[in-house]
């Protein structure tokens, strides 16, 4: 018998670090994995009702974990449900609850993928949202290194006034602007952390300029849309989180190939270019493109360090869990 540590979602946000999420985030992505260590996502569909998990073996073995996402369409409501591992013994280390682990953790890999390929070290940046995602995505970039001027928009000026505030007491100095194209035409890193009612794109390719980074968020299920098919094909390089999702399940890629836009050749894995593998930007003028749809390696790497920082802290509860042997003979 061994205890499991229980933490609820004000645990998660109180041990979570964002300087500690990125480090962790880097060492996971620049450490050797397997394709069969994080398989494709599962779903199971009902009536209105959709299960997804996502399932891995971390780097080194040492943490095995899931991520649950139960959705109702009816109701309109979701929950998320992390289990952790331990690698070696088998034991159920920790059950969290992941609603904030995923915003955190795909703010901290953007901020990841943002620093690697960025001309600036403190870059300008337009901000194309005002939601959750834009203020996480904002945060951690604030919190990984410096920046220069920050533009926001968003449709209602409320919105917008809203975000600069919120930033404002985090200490992130915002400006807000009425246009996208206002926000982005002296930016060199674009965060696109919304999109339209319609799934219309938000982000055109028209807007782009030589040497900058967008990072795309926001289209992660076929019927998705935030970039047009131009700001695919202007891309010098796409880096993706997860390279099949990206190119074969996301609104904005299928588009951009219904167009006939030809982007596989120049379609990348994030752990290639955090481990080195590949280069990432390779010239100034290069358009690079991060688009993100999660991975099971983002959501454990965060939750281990939760559940880490949260043991030390004294923060949770604990339950007894029992260890079950394994008969070889069946």
């Amino acid at each position: 018998m061994h205890n499991t540590l229980l933490l609820s979602d004000a645990d998660v946000r109180a041990a979570f670090d964002w300087g500690a999420a990125v480090a962790a985030l880097g060492q996971a992505y620049g450490a050797a994995a397997g394709e069969a260590q994080f398989p494709p996502r599962s779903m199971a569909r009902g009536d209105g009702l959709w299960l997804r998990t996502l399932t891995g073996v971390m780097p080194g073995q040492k943490v095995i974990g899931a991520k649950m996402i139960a959705a109702s369409m009816t109701a309109r409501a979701a929950s998320y449900l992390i289990p952790l591992f331990d690698g070696e013994t088998m034991e159920l280390t920790a059950l969290m609850d992941g609603a904030s682990v995923t915003g955190l953790r795909t703010a901290a890999t953007s901020a990841l993928a943002a620093r690697r390929l960025c001309l600036s070290p403190a870059p300008s940046i337009a901000v194309i949202g005002s939601g959750f995602e834009a203020r996480t995505h904002l945060e951690a970039m604030a919190r990984s290194g410096p920046l220069g001027e920050v533009l926001v928009y968003s449709p209602r000026e409320t919105s917008r006034a809203a975000f600069c505030g919120a930033m404002a007491e985090k200490g992130i100095v915002v400006k807000q602007v009425d246009s996208a194209q206002a926000a982005i035409a002296n930016a060199e890193l674009v965060i696109c952390a919304a999109r339209s009612r319609d799934e219309s794109p938000t982000m055109m390719g028209a807007w782009l300029r030589p040497g900058m980074t967008v990072v795309s968020i926001g289209s992660t299920l076929p019927e998705q849309r935030e970039l047009d098919p131009e700001a695919i094909a202007r891309a010098d390089l796409i880096v993706a989180d997860m390279v099949e999702e990206v190119a074969h399940d996301t609104g904005d890629m299928i588009a951009a190939d219904e167009a006939g836009v030809k982007f596989i050749a120049k379609l990348v894995s994030l752990s290639d270019v955090i481990s080195g593998t590949h280069p990432g930007r390779s010239a100034p003028d290069q358009v690079i493109l991060y688009k993100s749809v999660g991975a099971a390696i983002q959501d454990l790497a965060v939750a281990s360090l939760c559940a880490e920082r949260a043991r030390v802290a004294g923060l949770g509860t604990t339950i007894p869990a029992p260890i079950i042997p394994v008969n070889k003979g069946k």
